[in-house]
């Protein structure tokens, strides 16, 4: 409903609307690593979809208001982000287990660990998002790092950044939980001349840093 007001916004100020969907959209991927090409593989009925779902649909309402009413828009697929200034509790891996380490609380793994998740750091995707608007591309594009790492070696990463004796508690997985994510991001490269700069190791002590700070505030 968001996405239809703003559409409708755009339409009638003539913006200029970008739409940030999702890696989401490819659902549990059968394609690896994702192209823009693939439509994915969704579960229309299970307890993620609301929001896979609800990206695709922005994403088709997107290109109707551009192709019915000639809405100039852009449409970015997001890959896992993180950086400062997250919310510390919002539930994302990244947050959860920097979060959990602070803390001196045993890092949640759900299922094996083996399922695996790309991080881009935040910077990388601002720079991304303004390239595409200033561009002359719809899109849809992705924005993401294509540094491919398991929940495990994520933990493993944690560990050597804060605190080497932290430790893994391993929880049920939780429903759909896609197995692969990662983007191929050529297109982006080729046609917008973008691709991140800042990798894991690089970005998550900036991360940790500020976490650090307001974690020590909560005491």
């Amino acid at each position: 409903m968001g996405t239809l007001n703003m559409l409708g916004l755009a339409k009638r100020v003539g913006a200029r609307f970008l739409l940030t969907s999702t890696s989401e959209v490819y659902g549990d991927p059968l394609e690896h690593p994702q192209k823009e090409s693939y439509w994915g593989h969704v579960n229309p009925i299970g307890v993620r979809s609301c929001y896979d779902e609800g990206k695709r649909t922005a994403e088709t309402l997107t290109m109707d208001y551009h192709r019915g009413a000639g809405v100039e828009v852009r449409i970015a697929r997001i890959f896992n982000t993180y950086g400062p200034r997250m919310c510390l509790d919002d539930g994302r891996v990244v947050s959860n287990f920097v979060a959990q380490t602070l803390r001196k609380q045993p890092m949640t793994v759900y299922g094996d660990g083996k399922q695996t998740r790309s991080f881009q750091y935040v910077s990388d995707l601002v720079d991304g998002l303004i390239t595409l608007m200033e561009s002359k591309y719809i899109g849809p594009f992705n924005l993401g790092n294509p540094g491919e790492f398991t929940m495990l070696e994520l933990a493993q990463v944690v560990k050597e950044t804060i605190d080497p004796s932290a430790s893994v508690e391993f929880k049920p997985n939780t429903a759909d939980d896609p197995h692969m994510r990662k983007p191929d991001i050529s297109k982006a490269k080729s046609l917008l001349h973008w691709e991140p700069k800042v990798s894991l190791r690089q970005g998550l002590p900036r991360m940790v840093s500020d976490f650090q700070k307001r974690i020590l505030d909560e005491k």
